[in-house]
């Protein structure tokens, strides 16, 4: 731990450590935003009670718990950014930016050259961390945004009861970390896996169109829901959804029937709990009725299994699943959502 709080640059921006004559600017720089997202009330911040928090901050550096910077662009204060220790090897990042200096990169330049000094040997003058984080409201979105640019991969997401964060209302928050060991932001790899980190996932099903030589559907009765559905299931992280159909009917039927292509692309919206997913249902071809005799159901997925006519899938299955059965055997469409 260095013992007088260094001055860092990146040759735009300046991390310095506080000093009692800044009070006055960046109590004047607190605005609604500010306390929208820390929640505290604009009342309470005075010069009074700031100089508390900066001889607090002082302190707390010389303890080696926290080191809070003054964020400076063109001599002018525009922000502060802070890490507080989390154990012996982490530690948490915050930052915020002044009223009227925001939307020009500055939190994002400061948080990057803080997380690089935080990673330095402490002979260098750092605090050799192995990694930082930042929780973040998933309703932030410039927050959000700074993270990313200043390279800090999302994890995932954390839930909390009301209360339990810094606004009254927060139920979750977004969580975003880099590693020591993380390469560079200038390695392709190191840019693709950021990008790869927060852009949009879908789940993917995969499903299997199976017909008896008179055109009947081979539909499943599920233990974990009380409607009726083609068999199939979620493909996995890094599988093919042809690999993965082919392996589900293997699983929960005991029978090995190879796709023949794909027939319907179908979106589900978001239900009961569920975010969106896409279903793809594969074509499995016909199996002869003696076919049933074979199954070997997953009791702990499948209760029941049979052949059966349209008319029978609408009255067993939940009605968008009707449809998209009706859709894939009719194929008079190759895309549908809900089965329409």
């Amino acid at each position: 731990m260095p013992a007088e709080q260094p001055t860092l640059t990146d040759g735009t921006v300046t991390l310095r450590p506080w000093r009692d004559d800044d009070v006055a600017e960046a109590v004047a720089g607190h605005d609604d935003e500010m306390a929208l997202w820390f929640g505290w009330d604009p009342a309470d911040v005075t010069e009074q009670s700031h100089l508390a928090a900066i001889t607090r901050w002082r302190e707390r550096y010389r303890a080696g718990e926290q080191a809070s910077f003054v964020i400076e662009h063109d001599d002018r204060l525009v922000g502060s950014v802070e890490l507080t220790r989390d154990g012996s090897a982490g530690a948490r990042l915050s930052w915020t930016l002044y009223a009227g200096h925001r939307g020009r990169g500055h939190a994002a330049r400061a948080v990057r050259v803080l997380v690089d000094w935080a990673f330095a040997d402490p002979e260098q003058g750092g605090w050799g961390l192995q990694r930082v984080e930042a929780r973040i409201d998933p309703r932030n979105d410039r927050s959000r945004r700074v993270a990313t640019r200043a390279g800090l991969r999302l994890e995932g997401v954390q839930r909390v009861s009301p209360g339990m964060g810094d606004r009254p209302d927060a139920t979750s928050y977004a969580v975003f970390a880099r590693l020591a060991t993380d390469p560079p932001l200038s390695d392709p790899e190191s840019f693709r896996s950021l990008l790869n980190s927060f852009l949009p996932r879908k789940r993917a099903i995969s499903q299997m169109l199976v017909r008896d030589p008179e055109g009947r559907v081979l539909l499943c009765q599920l233990t974990y829901k009380r409607d009726w559905d083609l068999p199939g299931g979620v493909v996995e992280v890094g599988e093919s959804p042809q690999v993965a159909v082919q392996r589900e009917v293997e699983e929960e039927l005991g029978l090995t029937v190879e796709p023949r292509g794909l027939l319907l692309t179908d979106w589900l919206p978001a239900w009961g709990g569920w975010d969106d997913a896409v279903c793809l249902v594969f074509d499995g071809g016909t199996l002869p009725h003696s076919a049933l005799a074979d199954v070997v159901m997953q009791e702990r997925e499948i209760r029941d299994v049979r052949f059966c006519t349209l008319e029978e899938v609408d009255e067993l299955a939940a009605d968008f699943t009707a449809r998209r059965v009706r859709a894939a055997v009719t194929g008079e469409g190759t895309y549908t959502e809900s089965g329409r």
